[in-house]
This record gives C-alpha cells, sequence and structure tokens, in this order.
C-alpha cells in the first residue's frame, strides 16, 4: 500500500474535518449523514461545483475532501493538482458512478487519496477516508493498487486513448454511457457544437466512426460494463 505520510498531521484526538462536493444535493446529505453518525467526521462543508470546491480548499482547508469525478465548471482531476500546486494540506479522494482503470490510474497520477466507485458500500467510503486520513491511498478491491501499479507500467505510449486531451477524455466517457450532444453540453457547461468538435476530433484519432464503435471500443479494453 502506497503511504504519503505527513506525520505533522495527527489522525486522533478529534474528528477529521470533511469537505463533499457532489451536483446531487441528496448523495451529499446522505454522505454527510453517514459520517455525522459514525462520529468520525466533522462535515464543514458542501458544494455542487468543482469552482466551489477548491474555493473551499483553499479558504477552509479541511482535512479530507470527497469530490464527485463529474463535478462542472472545474474537473475534479484538476482541483487535484491545483491544490497540491497551491499546498493545500486537505487530501482528496475521488468518486465515481464508473470505476474504469484509466479513471483510477488517472486519479492516483494526479495525486488523489482514493478512488471511491459510488457502486461501493458504506463500509469502504468510511475505509477509504480513514486511510487518507492516515495517508495511505485507497482503490476499490476489484482494482488492487499493486494491479493498478502493474497495468501503468505495461501501459503502452502508442495507446490512443493517451492522445486524447482532457476534454475529449470526457467526452469520450460520457458518449459511452449513452448521452447525447446537448445532455454532455450541460454536464460540461459548453455549447452542443463545441461537443460535436470535441466528438469529431476524438473519433478521428481513435479511427473510430460512429458513437456505436466508441462503445464497443470502450467495452474491448473493459472500460465500461455491458448495459
Amino acid at each position: 500500500m502506497e503511504s504519503r505520510t505527513d506525520p505533522s498531521r495527527p489522525n486522533e484526538g478529534r474528528r477529521a474535518t470533511l469537505l463533499i462536493g457532489d451536483e446531487q444535493a441528496l448523495v451529499r446529505e446522505s454522505i454527510a449523514c453517514l459520517c455525522e453518525v459514525k462520529g468520525r467526521y466533522h462535515v464543514i462543508a458542501q458544494c455542487a461545483d468543482g469552482e466551489q470546491a477548491f474555493s473551499l480548499i483553499e479558504k477552509v482547508g479541511p482535512d479530507l475532501a470527497l469530490l464527485d469525478w463529474g463535478l462542472s465548471r472545474t474537473f475534479v482531476l484538476e482541483i487535484v493538482r491545483k491544490a497540491r500546486l497551491v499546498g493545500a494540506p486537505t487530501r482528496i479522494l475521488v468518486t465515481a458512478a464508473r470505476a474504469d482503470r484509466k479513471a483510477v490510474l488517472e486519479t492516483l497520477r494526479s495525486g488523489a487519496y482514493g478512488f471511491v466507485p459510488k457502486s461501493s458500500v458504506a463500509r469502504d467510503l468510511l475505509e477509504a477516508l480513514g486511510q487518507a486520513q492516515n495517508g495511505a491511498v485507497w482503490v476499490p478491491g476489484g482494482v488492487g493498487i499493486e494491479n493498478v501499479w502493474r497495468a501503468e507500467r505495461r501501459r503502452q505510449p502508442e495507446d490512443p486513448l493517451e492522445g486524447l486531451s482532457r476534454r475529449e477524455h470526457q467526452v469520450f466517457s460520457l458518449l459511452v454511457e449513452g448521452l447525447r450532444a446537448k445532455e454532455i453540453a450541460a454536464r460540461l457547461e459548453i455549447s452542443a457544437k463545441t461537443v460535436d468538435t470535441y466528438r469529431a476530433s476524438l473519433m478521428r484519432k481513435l479511427n473510430i466512426h460512429d458513437v456505436a464503435g466508441l462503445v464497443k471500443f470502450a467495452m474491448q479494453r473493459k472500460l465500461t460494463e455491458p448495459l
């Protein structure tokens, strides 16, 4: 287990403070209730978009932050990188509806302390927060950290996915999930025309000519599960 322990940040004697970022209020409130009831964490702030999340990390400085992959306005991994750049002490974990290997790898590379699928049980979430509080990295049981980094070492630089920009990868992931251009535009807060531009660009880079081909490509690489 990789450790990023900082002995200057004790994990005993008080409840760790927690920021929760998710676009869905019900999800935020449910996680907050779980953490407060268990008595391990004090939820000091909640937010619905990435811009708010980074602002709270800078101004409030919670011990931990649990942020959803789909936050709008600022991409979650960009928040992780910016937080590290400014020296914020907050240890950030990422939640996501899907737990494909590429997303896990990108999350770990960014410097996050964990990747928690939304299909996880409450025990897993509390364990992930606890490990992050202790300076360790948590990933799903089905994607052991040793396997993740073994896959990283085997990664081929010629992989066409590596040629996609961050925004192209976001559009790719949402297309594979079945969202239409207008829905993707609303999710990413860009125009439908811009979505079409990214879609055309990523299809050209992947040498794929329709959305069905993208879905097949993702399934072959185990980036998504069959419906």
